[in-house]
C-alpha cells in the first residue's frame, strides 16, 4: 500500500521544497517509485506540464528529482498574485477563476475535493508520495476550510514532519510555539520535527534540540546544516533572487517587478564564469555599466509597468539604449517593450490601454486564451533549435515582427529591432538549453564557460540527498510514512 508523509514549516521560507526535494531524490535512490505533491502553492513562477498545465516551479524540481515527469495533479492549487489583494485560481493545471483573497475562503471545500483527487491519482500510481505543506500550521486564524496543511493532512490521514529554520533565529519558540496553538487533533498529526539551515558546528544546538523534544514529545530527526549548493537549483520565490557578484565579462541585470513571474530564466545565467548578474529592485538604479537588461515575465504586465516608471527605470533604459547597450524582453517584459498595451476586456485589471517603452514597433492586445505549452523553437539569427515554453496571455504584432527572434511551427516568434539590440519573445527557458545559451553570449562578446545546467541541477539534487543522509535520519522520517 502506497505511503505518505508530509513536511510543513513552523513558519514561511523555512526550506519545505528543498527538503522535499531532497528526500524524492533519497527515496528514489532507495528504488522507491515516489512523487511530489503540495495540495496548495501560492507562485508566479510555474512550470508547463506535459499535458499542458501548469504548477508550482518547485513541484516540477521535486519531480526532476523523482525521476518523472511534472504532472499537474503535483500541484493541483495554484495560485498566481496579481495584485496585493487578488490571485488568479489554478485548479488541476487550468485557470478557474480570479479571486479576492477576503473571498478565497469560500471556494476552499469545493478545492478539497480536486486535491483529494490529485492525491489519491498519486497514491494509486507510487510508492510513495511526499507532501508539501504551505506556510505554516501555526497560521490558525486560516486554519477553518485550510486544504494546505492540517486540514489536508487531516482528510488524507498522512502524518506531519516539522521543519523550522534556525538561520532566522528564535527556532525552539517556533516549534514549541506550534505545538502551543495547535488543537488536539491537528497536533497527533506530528510525528516528529527537524531543524533546518543549520550554520557552524550543529553539536551546539545540542541542547536546544534535547529541550523541543522534551517540551513536545515529538520525535527529532536531527539537525541539517545549510547547504550551500541550493543557488544551483531553480528557485521558486522571488525573494530568493539575488545578484551574483562574479569577475565575468559581461554585466548582466534582470530588473525585479513586483509580480515577476517565470524567473527560472535567470538560473542558468547567473552560473556562467563569465557573467555578472545583478537584480536591480525597488528603490535602485539600474547600474550604468551593463552590457544586458533583461525585462523578466509579469503576471500583471500594465501594474509591473506602471512599478517600471515609479522607480525611474524607463529613464536608465533610454540612456542605456543611448550607450548602445542589449535588451531582452521575455513573456511580460516583451509585451513592455512595444508602443502600446491594450487590455480591452480588463483580465489583468481595470479596463484600458497603456504607452508601453516604445523600443519595440509592437503592440500587444490581452486575451482571455492562455498559451501553455512547450516548444522546440528555431533560433532566427543561428537557426539553432532551443528548447523552451510559453505560459502567457496576449497577442502582439507589429512591424518588428519582421525580423522574429525565433520560428515555432514554421511561424515568426518574438521580434527584433532593427539593429538587432532590442529583443523580445515569449520563451521562457532559453537558457537551461546550454547551446542556445552559448550561442547568445557569443553574440554579446563572451564565450559560456562549461556549464551543463541540467547534468549540474541533477549533480546538485544528489549532492542534497547525500547532505541529508549524512545530517539527519532519513530512514526513521520516511518510516513514519502512512
Amino acid at each position: 500500500m502506497t505511503r505518505a508523509v508530509m513536511i510543513q514549516g513552523a513558519g514561511s521560507n523555512v526550506g519545505k521544497s528543498l527538503l522535499v526535494a531532497g528526500l524524492c531524490r533519497a527515496a528514489r535512490k532507495r528504488g522507491l517509485k515516489v512523487a511530489p505533491f503540495k495540495p496548495q502553492n501560492m507562485s508566479n513562477n510555474a512550470a508547463v506540464t506535459a499535458d499542458g498545465g501548469e504548477i508550482g516551479r518547485a513541484q516540477a524540481l521535486q519531480a526532476l528529482a523523482c525521476g518523472l515527469e511534472p504532472i499537474t495533479d503535483m500541484n493541483p492549487v495554484l495560485l498566481k498574485p496579481e495584485t496585493d489583494t487578488g490571485s488568479q485560481v489554478i485548479v488541476q493545471g487550468k485557470r478557474l477563476t480570479t479571486v479576492r483573497a477576503r473571498d478565497y475562503a469560500a471556494l476552499k471545500p469545493q478545492l478539497m475535493n480536486s486535491v483529494l483527487d490529485s492525491f489519491h491519482r498519486l497514491k494509486a500510481e507510487n510508492d510513495l508520495v511526499i507532501v508539501e505543506g504551505a506556510g505554516s500550521p501555526a497560521e490558525v486564524n486560516l486554519r477553518k476550510g485550510d486544504i494546505a496543511n492540517m486540514g489536508f493532512a487531516r482528510a488524507a490521514d498522512v502524518p506531519v514532519v516539522l521543519a523550522g529554520d534556525i538561520d532566522r533565529g528564535g527556532v525552539i519558540a517556533q516549534m514549541v510555539g506550534t505545538q502551543a496553538v495547535l488543537d488536539a487533533g491537528d497536533e497527533a498529526q506530528i510525528a516528529g520535527f527537524l531543524i533546518n539551515k543549520f550554520r557552524g558546528d550543529p553539536r551546539l544546538f545540542d541542547d536546544g534540540f534535547a529541550l523541543i523534544e522534551q517540551r513536545t514529545g515529538w520525535a527529532g530527526f536531527g539537525v541539517l546544516p545549510y547547504f550551500d549548493a541550493a543557488h544551483k537549483l531553480p528557485a521558486e520565490d522571488a525573494l530568493d533572487l539575488s545578484s551574483r557578484a562574479s569577475d565575468g565579462k559581461l554585466h548582466v541585470a534582470c530588473l525585479v517587478l513586483s509580480r515577476i513571474a517565470n524567473f527560472d530564466d535567470l538560473d542558468p545565467l547567473g552560473q556562467e564564469p563569465e557573467v555578472k548578474l545583478t537584480m536591480v529592485r525597488a528603490g535602485e538604479p539600474i547600474p550604468g555599466d551593463v552590457d544586458l537588461v533583461i525585462l523578466p515575465g509579469s503576471k500583471s504586465t500594465r501594474g509591473d509597468l506602471a512599478f517600471l516608471r515609479e522607480q525611474g527605470w524607463d529613464i536608465d533604459l533610454s540612456a542605456h539604449v543611448r550607450r548602445g547597450g542589449f535588451v531582452l524582453g521575455i513573456c511580460g517584459g516583451y509585451q513592455m517593450l512595444g508602443q502600446l498595451i491594450r487590455d480591452p476586456e480588463g483580465i489583468e485589471g481595470p479596463a484600458g490601454e497603456m504607452p508601453g517603452l516604445g523600443l519595440l514597433d509592437v503592440a500587444t492586445t490581452m486575451t482571455p486564451d492562455k498559451r501553455l505549452t512547450r516548444v522546440t523553437a528555431k533560433h532566427a539569427a543561428s537557426g539553432s533549435n532551443v528548447q523552451g515554453y510559453e505560459i502567457h496571455i496576449g497577442r502582439t504584432d507589429g512591424a518588428d515582427r519582421a525580423r522574429p527572434f525565433a520560428y515555432v511551427d514554421g511561424q515568426p516568434e518574438g521580434a527584433v529591432s532593427a539593429n538587432g539590440k532590442i529583443i523580445g519573445s515569449y520563451l521562457h527557458g532559453l537558457f537551461s538549453d546550454d547551446g542556445f545559451r552559448s550561442e547568445f553570449l557569443d553574440t554579446l562578446g563572451v564565450s559560456a564557460g562549461s556549464l551543463a545546467y541540467g547534468a549540474e541541477v541533477e549533480k546538485t539534487l544528489d549532492a542534497l540527498a547525500d547532505h541529508m543522509e549524512a545530517n539527519i535520519d532519513v530512514d526513521g522520517l520516511l518510516k513514519v510514512a502512512r
